[in-house]
């Protein structure tokens, strides 16, 4: 933009020198490096301020999925990359074990309650001691408590999406073995419920940017477009301030203003519901200050969106 400003006064120097309107004295000689001085302090850098631009990124939730139980894999029904809605069956493990866990305790219990019945009648008639009325019940009560647990088992020998998504990468097949280990998960899944889309400001331009402020961002999947939007919140901590628990004394390193990130969220929820995770694409956040730098923002940000269309970086 600020090259396009340039060439425009240089063209206009051109034609008043031109048309004998201003003889091309020192003034005029020194003008182009006195306007472009004015450009930066008066409009350029207080945009920064009032209108901050960073690059921008749509991220999704990603659950690795770990069956509750262990066992063979019977059936594995979804499709890599195919919509899901919670609650839809990702694979299936094969329940003969746990069936038949929940049979042999059902069993038990049916014996147990035909006891704690036969007991009670006995010690109602004076015939049985109360003790073993509560033997006999601690045995039922024990047994209901895992008869709960196997079906609660069985339950979980078909695994469903737990939310809203897509299985990506999927290489999880009938007969294969699976365990439930948190290290040993089977297949990644993607929720796509939410749409988390960051913006990475500079530290000198954040001063500023408050939960609320309107947002317009354009993205390499979409060029040519902009969309609307709002700050949901600038994020408090960053890695680089961030310590950790250890054994070991600080270790100085190199100071970097790193950049803060700023959490915005999209008046389309379908647009946001469409991007692919990953999308990359260039934010521009209109604080309440130096509104009169809005105007040069929006321009330049619709600059950015049409050079989209051949520009791939």
């Amino acid at each position: 933009m600020m090259i396009a400003l340039m060439a425009v006064y240089l063209i206009l120097l051109f034609a008043i020198v031109r048309l004998g309107i201003v003889r091309f004295n020192l003034f005029w000689k020194t003008s182009p490096f006195i306007v472009l001085l004015l450009l930066n302090l008066g409009l350029f850098i207080p945009m920064g301020w009032g209108a901050p631009q960073g690059p921008a990124l749509v991220v999704r939730n990603a659950v690795s999925i770990v069956p509750d139980v262990a066992g063979e894999v019977a059936e594995v029904p979804v499709v890599a990359n195919t919509p899901l809605k919670a609650g839809d069956v990702l694979f299936r493990i094969d329940p003969t074990p746990y069936q038949a866990q929940v049979k042999t305790i059902e069993a038990q219990l049916k014996l147990s309650s035909t006891r704690l019945s036969q007991m009670t009648q006995l010690f109602e008639r004076d015939a049985g001691r109360g003790f073993d009325v509560e033997q006999r019940q601690s045995e039922v009560d024990q047994l209901k408590g895992q008869l709960e647990a196997a079906h609660w088992n069985l339950d979980k020998t078909t695994v469903r999406a737990p939310a809203d998504g897509y299985v990506t990468n999927l290489a999880l097949r009938k007969g294969a073995r699976v365990a439930n280990l948190p290290l040993s998960p089977v297949m990644a899944f993607i929720d796509t419920s939410g749409t988390i889309i960051g913006v990475e400001i500079n530290q000198i331009d954040a001063r500023y940017v408050e939960p609320g402020q309107e947002v317009e961002v354009t993205f390499k999947f979409a060029p040519g477009q902009i969309h609307k939007g709002k700050v949901e919140s600038v994020l408090q901590a960053i890695a680089t301030g961030q310590t950790q628990t250890s054994g070991t004394a600080v270790m100085p390193k190199a100071i970097e203003a790193a950049p803060f990130v700023v959490r915005i969220k999209l008046d389309d929820a379908e647009v946001a519901r469409n991007l692919p995770a990953g999308s990359a694409g260039t934010a521009a956040i209109y604080t309440d200050h130096m509104k009169p730098t809005h105007v040069i923002r929006r321009v330049i940000l619709r600059q950015i969106a049409i050079v989209n269309y051949v520009n791939p970086f």
